[in-house]
């Protein structure tokens, strides 16, 4: 028995010359055997079907393709351009969804497909729906009636500028940003920057206003953990993203805890640890998404103290699997929950 991890199915955004949407979706995926060992350098026969309504639903386009794998186990393919069995992709009105992929593999090349996995298209595939708007043609007349019958629809060009005229302009003084109608005073014009040790952790993250980010623990929090607590089971933690690592560990510790095991495990080791820095305790710090794993990996010479070894993140893949990342190389994967991988936690400020 083999199985198949899903990496991604994104639309190829390239346009062409003259601005056209191309007609196929680049689409990978990862192929593992029933020991969890990459399928590597190998073709694959893979029948891939565009499903409207539900994941049962009408197959509108269905085509095959025989990839090879790369070192890695990961398969590209474009859907769109294989051998079409039934439909027309290049017909798929893409507003009249959902839709969802459906990949069929065998794992020998051939069409004796025992791999089956379906997954939704969660956003619209902008750059194909946009043809639709080939088809306008005429005039289009805007009306706005709430606004003709206001007393401001008599209001002209020379008033606006008589009126600005007569304004108070605003001066932003010294730590005091003026953003449209929004004034902020920052924090005494303090500084600061990725890689400065604050409250308690390193800052491997800013948001635009230089004031808010993430920071890193200054050390692994365990250098081999699981990420289950003994038993496999859906924690529903698929949230990813900027801050969605908090929500992800509070819910995994209280579903893991509530088997009643004794054992610890990946979140639970980062929702555990605190630290007091000028007689201030920091103790919210929790196991990164999947995402904010990520931004981690990327500044990691700027915090410093990892390993060349996979670190989990709180992003649930299924009940058997997490995502995971590789800090030597940066690969992000879906690992067994019971595999023993090291742990950094983060913490917002």
């Amino acid at each position: 028995m083999k199985k198949i991890i899903t990496i991604c199915a994104v639309l190829l955004m390239t346009a062409s010359v003259f601005a056209q949407a191309p007609e196929k979706m680049s689409y990978q995926a990862v192929v593992r055997d029933g020991s969890n060992a990459l399928v590597s350098s190998t073709a694959v026969g893979m029948q891939i079907s565009i499903l409207q309504g539900t994941s049962s639903g009408t197959a509108i386009y269905v085509e095959t393709q025989t990839p090879t794998s790369n070192a890695n186990g990961l398969v590209s393919l474009e859907i769109g351009s294989g051998t079409v069995v039934s439909g027309d992709f290049t017909t798929i009105d893409w507003a009249n969804g959902p839709y969802f992929i459906k990949t069929e593999t065998d794992p020998t090349g051939g069409t004796s497909y025992t791999i089956t996995g379906t997954s939704q298209l969660l956003s619209v595939p902008y750059a194909l729906h946009a043809k639709t708007a080939e088809t306008v043609t005429g005039t289009i007349t805007e009306t706005d009636p709430v606004f003709g019958a206001s007393v401001a629809s008599g209001i002209t060009g020379t008033d606006t500028t008589n009126w600005n005229n007569k304004q108070d302009q605003l001066v932003a003084g010294t730590n005091i940003t003026i953003v449209g109608n929004t004034i902020n005073a920052t924090s005494g014009g303090s500084t600061l920057a990725i890689g400065d040790s604050y409250q308690g952790g390193i800052i491997f993250w800013l948001d635009a206003t230089g004031q808010h980010g993430l920071i890193a623990a200054t050390a692994d929090q365990n250098t081999g953990i699981q990420w289950y607590n003994g038993t496999n089971r859906y924690t529903g933690t698929a949230g990813d993203g900027l801050y969605a690592g908090a929500m992800n560990t509070a819910m995994i510790v209280a579903t893991q805890m509530a088997d009643n095991q004794s054992g610890s495990f990946a979140a639970k080791v980062c929702a555990d640890y605190s630290v007091t820095v000028g007689g201030v305790t920091y103790g919210d710090w929790y196991l990164p998404s999947k995402y904010e794993l990520n931004l981690l990996y990327l500044q990691k010479i700027a915090v410093g103290g990892f390993a060349s070894a996979y670190y989990w993140s709180s992003t649930e893949y299924d009940n058997n699997y997490a995502w995971s990342q590789a800090f030597n190389s940066g690969f992000q994967d879906g690992y067994n929950k019971f595999a023993t991988f090291r742990v950094r936690a983060v913490r917002a400020f």
